[in-house]
């Protein structure tokens, strides 16, 4: 949503609910843990009003343990914490529990696989950052189609084929068609696919993206 025109808000809510678009994706920045600063709790409480459209809540900021009850995070919602975020990432996702919300890791495109390891009990999905965090419109790291087949085969051998893995960054309708081969199954789509173009497109790339990962 950080790629969406605030003029043209309703109208692009609109438009995600005939599609039925699964999750709006949410970037909360605090100008630390990324060089930036994105969407806050204005901006969330806000757009709870305007739709019943679930959130996915991506929250780039450092020791997100201290700060989840500032957000309004509701069950329905999926919530992605950053590994590289706080020293103890186990209590973060502990703490996210009574939230009854999914519970995901994200992990950058530099943050080995292995790092999974230790909070496959505490997690329903991987949140993998094809770019950097903290920018829109950044063009994906290569690495990061490898890194995904490594999280799948990961899972796998772990026996947690359950866990879902987003994927997120330069999600052109090509890389998105590459990654659902490999087992991605929820794609974060903002200015290289969804919202290319006016708001009088959104429509018409909804269902094209669509196509891309049946």
């Amino acid at each position: 949503m950080m790629c969406s025109d605030l003029i043209d808000l309703r109208e692009t809510i609109d438009i995600f609910e005939r599609n039925k678009v699964e999750h709006l994706h949410i970037d909360v920045m605090d100008g630390a843990f990324v060089p930036n600063f994105g969407l806050g709790v204005d901006y969330i409480r806000g757009l709870r009003k305007l739709t019943s459209i679930p959130l996915d809540l991506h929250l780039m900021i450092r020791n997100p343990e201290y700060k989840l009850q500032w957000i309004g995070i509701k069950d329905t919602d999926i919530v992605s914490v950053h590994y590289e975020s706080s020293f103890q990432i186990q209590r973060v996702l502990d703490w996210l529990k009574p939230f009854g919300c999914k519970r995901f890791l994200a992990i950058n495109p530099a943050t080995p696989v292995n790092s999974l390891e230790e909070v496959l009990d505490y997690i329903d999905g991987v949140n993998l950052l094809m770019v950097n965090p903290g920018f829109a419109g950044q063009t994906i790291v290569p690495s990061t189609i490898k890194k995904a087949q490594k999280v799948v085969d990961f899972l796998k051998k772990e026996g947690r084929e359950d866990i879902k893995l987003e994927v997120d960054g330069n999600i052109t309708p090509d890389n998105a068609k590459r990654l659902r081969q490999i087992g991605a199954e929820i794609f974060v789509a903002g200015s290289s696919s969804i919202f290319k173009g006016g708001v009088s497109q959104y429509e018409e790339n909804v269902r094209k993206f669509r196509d891309y990962i049946i």
